[in-house]
Parts: structure tokens; sequence; C-alpha cells
């Protein structure tokens, strides 16, 4: 992200709709994973830190991001998590060792190879760890709020279950994320690529809508939680089309072997110059 993004997801993360209702989704998750114990928390690309302050009462939370003016907002925002500058993927990749679960929440669009930064996130855990994953979806969705925000892709459903496939991992999840209101969010991303514009500050989409908005937005995808939870460990393939996919991984017994994108992969549909 860049520094204009990070100071004004900072003044949104606490009260928009969707990092407000994702942030409740991710914590009910991963309560039921952990089943009371506490874990070692890695939230790799922390941002501004919600995710990390969110878990932090119940976990041992590290978070970790390129930018030192999102590890200061997180740092002040929220004491109670660990926030540490990891300046490149080696970086971050150097801190997984040891833990019980790692947070990529939409990190992977950010990546040129996302396959060598996951497989190498896998190698380093130990069996009966976890990975939870988000990333933006649908390809047709893509607008002038991906390139602000330096996206490479936008995942169609078989293009990121290849970037787990063939490692020792278990999917315990695998679904769409913000499906009741991809509707509503198609027809907003199709009226803002008419006007060549974003529709929120710094180049994105997001702005806090008035507050009675604001709250039935959030309590429409926080009613998802619910369904995700259930659908833990039934293994089935997605089964609606939403704005983003959510995975939980689980670490296999088996060699962790890094490896780079495969050379006949569509091409990204940006190359991000920051």
């Amino acid at each position: 992200m860049r520094v204009e993004q990070i100071d004004w997801i900072a003044k949104l993360e606490d009260r928009h709709w969707w990092f407000a209702a994702r942030r409740g989704i991710v914590a009910a998750l991963v309560s039921r994973m952990a089943r009371g114990q506490r874990w070692k928390v890695l939230d790799a690309g922390c941002g501004t830190g919600g995710n990390a302050g969110a878990l932090a009462k119940d976990h041992d939370v590290l978070g970790v991001d390129a930018a030192e003016a999102a590890i200061q907002a997180a740092r002040a925002r929220f004491p109670q998590a660990q926030f540490e500058r990891a300046g490149t993927n080696t970086d971050t990749l150097a801190r997984v060792e040891g833990r019980d679960l790692v947070l990529l929440m939409d990190v992977l669009e950010h990546i040129e190879d996302d396959f060598a930064f996951l497989s190498g996130v896998v190698a380093r855990l130990q069996p009966g760890a976890h990975v939870l994953i988000t990333v933006p979806a649908d390809p047709k969705l893509w607008s002038a709020h991906d390139e602000a925000s330096c996206h490479w892709r936008r995942y169609e459903e078989e293009r990121l279950r290849a970037v787990w496939t063939g490692l020792p991992v278990e999917v315990r999840l695998y679904e769409a994320l913000n499906w009741r209101l991809a509707p509503l969010v198609r027809v907003a991303r199709r009226a803002n690529r008419r006007q060549g514009r974003t529709s929120g500050g710094a180049g994105t989409d997001m702005k806090t809508p008035m507050a009675p908005v604001n709250a039935l937005l959030q309590a429409i995808f926080a009613g998802e939680g619910l369904r995700l939870i259930h659908e833990l460990d039934h293994r089935r393939s997605p089964s609606h089309k939403g704005v983003s996919w959510i995975a939980v991984l689980r670490r296999t017994t088996g060699e962790g072997v890094e490896r780079s994108k495969p050379a006949d992969l569509t091409p990204d549909q940006h190359q991000p110059s920051a």
C-alpha cells in the first residue's frame, strides 16, 4: 500500500462495515480452530493492525508489514499486539517458524510470485499449523481500486486453488467471502469504471457510509460467518461467487518444498510499479 492509502485505511478500519465484518468472521474462525488454546499467530502483511489487534486478547500475535507507516500506526492503535517491519518477503518468511497460524489477509495479490511465497510459508510450518488466506475474487471486478492498491491480480477459483495444490496441506475451508453483497459491489464497480474513477479516498473504493447503512451492510456481511464456521472440514468446493475468497489450510506431514509460479499461467492483470 502507498502511504496515503495507509493513512486512509487507518481512519476507516475501526468502523467501516467491510473491515469490521471481516475481522469478526476471522476471529470467529480462529476461535473455532484453536478451541481454547493460546496460539502463536503471525499476521503477515498486517497493514494498520486491525486483525492482529482483534486476536491479541486470546493469542500471541506478531504483525509484520513492509510499510513502516503501517507498523507505526498499528503500534499506536493496538499495543496489545507486537508489530515489526519486514521489508521483504524473505524477512516475513523468517518469522513463520514456530507459528500455529499464519494470516495472509489480502496479501497474495500483492506478491508477484504467490506460489513461491505460499510454498515458503508452508515449508516453515510444523504439521498441525494453519494458514488462513483471503484474496480478492473475480477478475471481472478489476478496477482502478486494484491498480491503486498495487494488486497483481484478482483470483478465479482454480487460480487460487493452484497456489496450494501439491503442497503438504489439507484444505479445511475454501469458500466465497462477501457473496451476499457481491451484486451491489459489481454494480458499483461497473459504474466507477464507466466514470473512470474510484468511489472512496486515496484511490480506493473505501469510504464509510452513513451510520444506518454502514450498520446494515456490516450485519449482512457478518452473517456469512456462521455458515463459514459450519463449512470447516466439510471439504466442499465453493458454492457462491463473492467479492473475495477465503481458505483455511492445515499443514500435514511431508516435506515442504518451495516452488516458483509456473511459466504457463495466464499473465497477471497488472504489474505494479510500487
